[in-house]
């Protein structure tokens, strides 16, 4: 196969149902591209992976494991908070999404990068944590069953989550992602029990440090710590 390309795009403030649309129109692609090459290898079909950022008007999505009572609005009172509601693919329970977020959606093929969806999922979590770690704000990972990027994860009664993933893949090939809170109402959060977790807190970068964050910023830091950790040279 040619080199693999691996694409940036920052999407600003999008609607959920237009960007999951454009997610899984790319990739059913690359499934389809991966299914001719394994047939046809005397004429492979290239793939390109994408980063995709973003952020989305106020929205709760549900993965395909997650319990609906984890949403706590009706249908009415969702409209009434301008909010939507959709039941989704990916793994996890229920989280939030809206403005002042950094929404990430790695659509890669994993098969130029490792076979190990776990070590992706690591690889994503050490550059958020590393991106924090710029701004003074020390975080880690959840213990066993808590994913995501968690502040004072040893101290039960402390722990708050500051990004939330949940991911799903197939034939090596992820979409979904991340949700890292920089300058997020979290007011939305107690419409939910944020991923199921009913005992702990949610936060953002501007809760922890008592100013509004330069989101353009964050996401250029994160960005560039993506690339170091999946090795990255540059974006297509």
């Amino acid at each position: 196969m040619s080199v693999h390309n691996v694409y940036f795009e920052d999407k600003g403030l999008v609607p959920y149902k237009e960007c999951w649309d454009y997610q899984l129109e790319q990739f059913h692609e690359m499934v389809e591209r991966k299914k001719w090459n394994k047939l046809n290898p005397e004429f492979p079909k290239p793939t390109e992976s994408r980063l995709i950022f973003c952020s989305h008007p106020h929205v709760y999505t549900l993965g395909k494991s997650g319990k609906e009572e984890n949403l706590l609005l009706t249908q009415s009172e969702l409209k009434i908070h301008g909010a939507e509601f959709y039941h989704i693919n990916r793994g996890g329970d229920i989280t939030y999404h809206g403005p002042g977020q950094i929404v990430g959606y790695p659509i890669f093929d994993l098969d130029f990068f490792f076979h190990d969806i776990h070590k992706f999922i690591d690889k994503l979590e050490d550059a958020i944590i590393a991106t924090l770690a710029e701004y003074g704000i020390e975080a880690g990972r959840g213990p066993k069953g808590f994913t995501g990027v968690w502040i004072d994860w040893e101290n039960p009664e402390k722990a708050r989550k500051i990004c939330a993933f949940g991911m799903h893949t197939s034939r090596w090939v992820t979409m979904h992602g991340f949700a890292l809170n920089v300058n997020t109402d979290l007011e939305y959060y107690k419409h939910i029990i944020p991923c199921g977790i009913d005992d702990k807190a949610v936060t953002s970068m501007q809760a922890e440090l008592g100013r509004n964050m330069d989101e353009q910023e964050v996401k250029n830091r994160l960005k560039a710590h993506i690339a170091k950790e999946l090795g990255i040279q540059e974006f297509a």
